[in-house]
């Protein structure tokens, strides 16, 4: 997940907590965060990326719209990622 922009795991992060979610889903979900628009143009090329690195499987729910979801190495890669960042501010963070 190193390799990942902030924009990727933002959104690896964002299938992880949504049930198959499609990419009007995602965008809205991320609007939410970033307080801003997310454009397709930005979306889908990410998506297409955290695909093609074996994090997440895109399928179709229908013939207009495809649905997104972890893969086993997306999961192991949050799960890492997570302990990583405890590691590092874990106890920081319970001591506040």
């Amino acid at each position: 997940m190193n390799d990942l922009t902030g924009f990727q795991r933002d959104l690896l992060y964002t299938i992880a907590g949504l049930n198959d979610p499609h990419g009007l889903a995602l965008k809205e979900e991320l609007e939410s965060y970033y307080e801003k628009e997310v454009h397709h143009g930005r979306l889908y090329p990410n998506l297409d990326t955290l695909v093609d690195k074996g994090l997440v499987e895109k399928g179709q729910r229908d013939r207009r719209t495809n649905v997104y979801k972890l893969t086993s190495r997306g999961r192991r890669e949050i799960k890492a990622r997570r302990e990583w960042e405890d590691q590092l501010v874990g106890d920081e963070l319970k001591t506040q």
